[in-house]
């Protein structure tokens, strides 16, 4: 995946490695893993505190329009396995490998990710939990579509980012709405939910879609406890297709970066390309034709997304390999240098370290300010914790790679 694709380039000198590459990723792990500073819960202890509810929804997903930071985790780290790509192509060219050898790698790769994200869904549940919405697996399905379009042209990339885009735009235009004889039981919602959109924007509302109609046949296939009837946050299988796009958008700045360009033309290139793509995508949703919903990866949320994806390379870029002021960035880079790592600890290992800290601190230690800061006091513990175990692993260069 991308950690590994920037990694190899160590044993090929010619091939520049980016450490705001790193930086980037470890920032969006971060805050995937910062998760367990459970800021909702001191800002519902806190109500009159402006400042926890503003940390609050920041840290938590927009019900179905909009976008909060927490909602950028997910396309950030998308683009960055494109961003990646372009160097992981070279170093490999670098080393001597077949296209054939590359192209082979790259699917099993693929599949890996599909079904490592399955794995880690399933933890904790009595049988195979066969959904394919976790980041991982989302993409792992566009993964070897990515790849084959890296060895093309920009102009060629481009097209397949639009392509996608009206395609999937298209899919559900023509999806029919729901009828009056709608079962509204059968997907736990009521047609006044406040997240319900009227008129033609209707056609991207929860559970009613084109996607979630997919998934009401192709979830079935696997085996279930119970039949699949909808997702209870509206999320989908289909979403790959967008992130695809997501992931071209982020191999179209790979190449920038990876180009002969000098630095001010990559910065450049890449703020201008966030301004229009955040835009574009706002602009679509302002003007009703496709709302920026982040749950089903709308084609304007896919621009929204990106822009922010470009605003937030060129930055990092910008400081970190233009400037050279990187020191700050250490934290980050151990966590991003070990992504995989760092997202399947944060996804098995919380549970053994809160209970250990009570274990070996007592019940009460954490409620040293209080009773309403003792969920963001032990959630920064077990962030700290997060972030040695990872240390410890950068210090003897085990990097988890795929």
């Amino acid at each position: 995946m991308s950690e590994a694709a920037v990694s190899d380039t160590k044993t090929a000198p010619a091939v520049e490695r980016l450490k705001s590459l790193d930086a980037y990723r470890g920032f969006v792990m971060f805050l995937m893993m910062a998760e367990v500073l459970s800021l909702s819960a001191v800002a519902a202890a806190l109500t009159g505190s402006a400042f926890w509810q503003f940390l609050s929804h920041h840290q938590s997903h927009v019900e179905w329009v909009g976008c909060s930071l927490h909602d950028l985790i997910q396309p950030s780290f998308s683009f960055i396995v494109g961003v990646a790509l372009p160097f992981s192509i070279a170093a490999r060219q670098a080393k001597g490998q077949s296209k054939r050898a590359m192209t082979f790698h790259a699917f099993r790769r693929a599949l890996i990710l599909v079904l490592l994200g399955v794995f880690l869904r399933s933890v904790g549940s009595p049988m195979t939990r066969w959904t394919f919405e976790d980041t991982l697996s989302q993409i792992g399905l566009g993964y070897g579509f990515l790849f084959v379009l890296g060895f093309r042209g920009m102009r060629v990339q481009w097209g397949a980012v639009a392509a996608i885009l009206i395609g999937y735009w298209a899919a559900f235009a023509l999806y029919p709405l729901p009828g009056p004889d709608f079962d509204w039981a059968r997907i736990e919602l009521s047609p006044d939910w406040p997240g319900n959109l009227a008129g033609f924007a209707a056609h991207w509302n929860k559970n009613t879609n084109f996607a979630w109609a997919f998934d009401t046949w192709f979830m079935n296939l696997f085996p279930r406890e119970t039949p699949f009837t909808r997702n209870g946050g509206g999320y989908s299988t289909l979403s790959f297709i967008p992130t695809l796009a997501t992931m071209i958008l982020g191999l179209i700045a790979g190449k920038v970066l990876h180009s002969d360009r000098n630095h001010r033309e990559r910065v450049r290139w890449l703020l201008i390309a966030g301004v229009a793509c955040l835009f574009a995508g706002w602009l679509l949703g302002a003007l009703g034709i496709c709302p920026v919903v982040k749950r089903i990866w709308t084609p304007s949320w896919t621009l929204f997304s990106g822009g922010w994806c470009f605003l937030l390379l060129a930055g990092m870029y910008a400081v970190i390999d233009w400037a050279k002021v990187s020191k700050w960035s250490f934290p980050l880079v151990v966590i991003g240098m070990n992504s995989i790592a760092a997202y399947c600890i944060a996804h098995l290992f919380g549970g053994f370290i809160y209970s250990s800290l009570a274990t070996h601190l007592g019940p009460d230690f954490f409620k040293v300010l209080g009773a309403a800061y003792e969920p963001f006091l032990t959630g920064a513990a077990v962030l700290l914790a997060y972030w040695l175990m990872l240390y410890w692993m950068y210090k003897r260069r085990l990097f988890l790679r795929i």
